[in-house]
């Protein structure tokens, strides 16, 4: 076994991520729990002082838990990159997102791989975790890092391990989540599988970090894909008087070829909504099209649009037009019972209800500020008059903390973007999509 094996399997080896947002932070958490020494590489100082006096948030973790980490100098974290050359693990945790044209911004990648190659030493693991098309690990990264003159699966080690974090789901953390890695060579590979079965109960070694890179978007373009479908038939439902939901659980009682998913008022979040289009932009790369993976990304984006076309309907039917009405949006956060709002379709709703002349306010439990174009806007407390007060209330994010049955009882009007009123039975005057 190498002399990095060695420290590794001792876990005496020292380990850095480079980026300590939501993948960053809770994977440094996660390591630093197994024993290993572990130290958070952010530009933002005030991220840096927030994690270094634990007063960070992290997804699935007790805050004791971070707080007794940092205590302890398990976990630090330092804006300064020179803390490279010490290490001997360093994970990049950076965000891709897309530009305004919808094309990959790899910027932060490469930004962390020069910084990783201006202080690289010899017996180095370096994985990269950030969501990326085929071909960036050996294509971009690689480059980059061999530039001292390092031969790769001798001098370093070079492997791709997409993460796979699933915010608000307690039952699954990154030490029950099967882990996939693939280093650029055999060496690679297994320097990457001995490092996270450390701490992840089962790791895949897939064949090729391109392979791995694959996978990752797949899952995300597989979830894309299917959630537009159950949108474009939710619109069909709408003309049809066909309750969607329905169909869909009447669906799902067959015990084999189906698997239900939902409708709801658009995609948001640091994936879904983002790896399509770096497939896409790839493939065109191959003279290759991938024309229902975009049909896909295209329903997706268009749902907001439609949710307010059916906010305007619903009051149309109340005699009120919507510019002028009072909506009050319930959850803006992309996902139920989390604080995250990254491309979440409630963005995209108050704006175009801005647009069309509607006062907006909001509720979520989970997010007390939020920003839309150049309005500020701060969570009101819910209550019997408020919902009585709103022309129209509009469910967009469901959290489970909401009471829908005083939703359904004092709203004078109900559009229920996500099913959640009809799932828990309630009766009311609704206006639903579908």
């Amino acid at each position: 076994m190498t002399s990095l094996g060695s420290r590794i399997a001792s876990r005496q080896a020292q380990v850095g991520v480079m980026g300590l947002g939501y993948v960053g932070l809770p994977l440094a958490v996660e390591i630093a729990r197994q024993g290993f020494i572990v130290k958070g590489l952010e530009r933002d100082p005030g991220r840096v002082a927030e994690i270094n006096s634990a007063q960070a948030q992290v997804n699935n973790c007790p805050a004791e838990v971070l707080s007794q980490l940092v205590e302890a100098g398990w976990l630090q974290s330092t804006a300064d990159f020179s803390t490279l050359h010490e290490l001997d693990i360093i994970l990049i945790c950076v965000p891709t997102p897309l530009t305004p044209t919808r094309e990959p911004d790899l910027s932060y990648v490469v930004e962390a791989a020069r910084q990783v190659a201006r202080y690289q030493r010899r017996d180095q693991l370096i994985v990269l975790e950030s969501t990326s098309y085929p071909t960036t690990t050996e294509e971009l990264l690689l480059p980059i890092l061999s530039g001292n003159g390092l031969g790769v699966g001798e001098d370093f080690f070079l492997a791709f391990s997409p993460e796979r974090i699933a915010p608000g789901l307690k039952d699954f953390t990154i030490k029950n989540i099967p882990k996939l890695v693939a280093g650029v060579t055999g060496r690679c590979s297994e320097m990457a599988r001995l490092f996270y079965e450390q701490f992840v109960d089962r790791v895949i070694t897939m064949s090729s970090p391109r392979a791995a890179e694959m996978s990752k978007l797949l899952e995300n373009v597989f979830r894309c894909v299917n959630i537009a479908l159950m949108n474009e038939l939710m619109m069909l439902c709408d003309r049809m008087g066909v309750d969607i939901w329905e169909v869909i659980d009447a669906a799902s009682t067959k015990p084999f070829g189906f698997m239900p998913f939902y409708p709801g008022p658009g995609l948001g979040g640091h994936c879904i909504p983002v790896d399509p289009f770096y497939l896409s932009w790839k493939a065109t790369e191959y003279d290759f099209h991938t024309e229902f993976i975009e049909l896909a990304g295209k329903i997706n984006m268009a749902m907001p649009y439609y949710v307010v076309d059916r906010i305007a309907a619903a009051l149309n039917g109340e005699h009120k037009s919507l510019g002028g009405s009072q909506v009050l949006i319930l959850g803006v956060a992309y996902k139920r019972d989390i604080a995250d709002v990254r491309n979440s379709p409630a963005l995209k709703i108050v704006e175009l209800l801005l647009a069309r002349g509607a006062e907006v306010s909001y509720h979520d439990p989970f997010v007390a500020a939020l920003k839309v174009q150049d309005r500020s806007y701060v969570s009101v407390p819910l209550s019997d008059d408020l919902l009585g007060q709103a022309d129209c209330v509009v469910i967009v994010t469901d959290h489970a903390a909401v009471d829908y049955e005083a939703v359904a009882e004092k709203a004078k009007l109900v559009v229920d973007t996500r099913g959640v009123l009809r799932t828990l039975g309630l009766k009311s005057s609704l206006e639903k999509l579908g």
